[in-house]
């Protein structure tokens, strides 16, 4: 496949376009305060904290409707503090200071996500960001299970997360040092027993399977959008080879797509995840709410350029990726050449 645009000036042209709109998106940031860097989305993560103690109490209650709200509330909260908690640690985006970055990390991946913090900032900063939907580097393969039809994939699929998430993490401890591998082990076990715990001597659950199946089902209320989005923002876009992958500004434009504003998503997962994802991709250390603020300026930027800026629904993508899913989720990718954008 190969797509007949061509960049003017070759790899300068592509590197002055990049370097105009990083002077544009640091004009909007040094024009921002504090609160906008990374006050609103530190405020969006401790309220979530603080809405945990809500949660389990509401599970204490017979009735049904505030114990859905419980479940809701709880469930709620563990996809912002695991996705979007995570996703800005990993980019250190919460706070300037490096100290401060390594201990969000360890919070927000393993204690609260199950996962090792050093294997999961490697995978999606050093190698998804770095080689975007370069095929066996950044192309969202590990996404894919070729061995599942697109039914069991797309709606079934996604309650495993929060008992596969885990296991994998300990997979990849095999492959670490010990010192290392013992503080992961031990700030997983203190995430998911705290939880455990509570629900039993907080919530009053009166047995252990039905703590655990309570954890499952919290854990995974968003997993269907989380899976969903991991690959409708990259996967049937274009793909390209290690040897000729374009430019920056050209692989980010050409191979992201962002999804509309969806208010649950958009405090859950973040605006970078979702209707910013083209800015975060262009400047993965911007927050949340600075990748909505910069916005504007990066797709009027890309807009009079005349390079791609992709945009599409929720409800479209999922309608393509069941429609086409044996192309998509099961077949090798099609590698994009891009004529003088290499």
């Amino acid at each position: 496949m190969e797509l007949a645009r061509s960049a003017p000036g070759g790899d300068c042209g592509a590197e002055a376009l990049l370097g105009e709109l990083e002077r544009l998106v640091q004009d909007v940031v040094r024009a921002s305060s504090w609160w906008e860097r990374h006050g609103v989305d530190c405020a969006i993560l401790a309220l979530s904290l603080l809405a945990l103690p809500v949660g389990f109490l509401c599970l204490c209650s017979e009735n049904v409707l505030v114990f859905a709200i419980g479940i809701t509330i709880l469930g709620v909260c563990h996809s912002t503090l695991t996705v979007k908690g995570s996703h800005l640690a990993a980019h250190g985006a919460l706070t300037e200071s490096k100290r401060w970055s390594k201990i969000w990390l360890l919070f927000f991946v393993e204690v609260c996500t199950a996962f090792t913090a050093e294997y999961g900032r490697f995978s999606h900063v050093k190698l998804h960001h770095g080689y975007t939907n370069v095929v066996g580097l950044g192309d969202s393969s590990t996404w894919k299970l070729p061995y599942l039809n697109r039914y069991v994939y797309m709606f079934l699929a996604p309650l495993l997360i929060p008992i596969l998430t885990p296991l994998v993490a300990l997979e990849r401890l095999r492959k670490v040092e010990p010192r290392m591998a013992l503080r992961t082990l031990g700030l997983i076990s203190l995430g998911l027993y705290s939880q455990y715990w509570l629900l039993l001597n907080v919530s009053g659950f009166r047995s252990p399977s039905s703590a655990l199946a309570c954890m499952l089902l919290t854990r995974s209320l968003l997993a269907h959008p989380y899976l969903h989005v991991n690959i409708f923002q990259h996967i049937g876009l274009p793909m390209f080879s290690r040897d000729k992958k374009p430019r920056r500004i050209h692989m980010m434009s050409l191979g992201v797509l962002n999804l509309p504003r969806l208010p649950v998503l958009d405090w859950a997962f973040g605006h970078s995840l979702i209707s910013c994802h083209v800015e975060h991709h262009l400047f993965p250390t911007l927050s949340d709410n600075m990748c909505l603020k910069v916005k504007p300026v990066v797709s009027q930027f890309l807009h009079e350029k005349q390079l791609p800026y992709n945009e599409d629904s929720y409800l479209a993508r999922f309608r393509l990726f069941l429609n086409r899913y044996e192309e998509l989720m099961v077949q090798a990718p099609l590698i994009t050449e891009v004529a003088g954008l290499q």
